[in-house]
């Protein structure tokens, strides 16, 4: 056991951890401020299934050791936990209210988001941003997202969420300036959706 927890630590994430990571947070920027537009990781890297690249990718450069990170059932193994806190040194915390950062491999598995960390009247940015892995980013079309960073509208073509997404999406936008953040990952492919936009139609 300790053999296989070792070898996941030391699976090397970003061959150069620091261009790497500048890369990746230029995508994550790109996929926040274009919601609904896929966006693909610029990194190849190895990680410990079954971290995807993309969400690997986010965690790498948007977590560290003042961000409490929550993993949902499929990720909370021994070794992604070891490969987290050593690339990371990020709190790993068992209770999704507390985190500041979620990955969440089976988007079946989404904790509601009305009872995650939403911020403060003072402080908003003090809420949670979840990267959620989902099957497709390009399936039927299911809607539109509109809002700022979108000209008009979004054809919304993500598979996979719970049926209970969308009235959680349509509370979280209304608690605006609160709410917490997403990033859907497929994948290489990443795609944002901030609070303030709304999925129509």
């Amino acid at each position: 056991m300790t053999a296989i927890l070792d070898s996941a630590a030391l699976l090397p994430g970003f061959a150069d951890p620091v261009l790497g990571s500048q890369s990746v947070f230029r995508a994550v920027l790109d996929a926040m401020s274009r919601p609904g537009r896929p966006v693909a990781c610029p990194e190849p890297l190895a990680a410990p299934a079954p971290l995807g690249r993309a969400m690997t990718a986010a965690a790498l450069t948007l977590v560290d050791f003042d961000t409490p990170l929550w993993l949902d059932p499929a990720l909370a193994t021994p070794a992604v936990q070891s490969f987290l806190r050593f690339h990371t040194g990020a709190p790993l915390v068992a209770d999704p209210a507390t985190a500041a950062f979620l990955l969440v491999a089976d988007a079946a598995a989404l904790p509601r988001l009305g009872g995650l960390a939403l911020g403060e009247d003072r402080y908003p940015d003090r809420s949670a941003t979840l990267v959620v892995e989902v099957p497709a980013l390009d399936g039927p079309e299911a809607g539109r997202f509109t809002g700022p960073g979108i000209e008009t509208a979004e054809p919304v073509r993500i598979a996979g969420l719970p049926a209970w997404f969308r009235e959680d999406w349509a509370a979280n936008g209304a608690a605006y300036p609160l709410g917490v953040d997403l990033l859907l990952t497929c994948g290489d492919r990443m795609l944002g959706l901030p609070r303030t936009n709304r999925w129509e139609g």
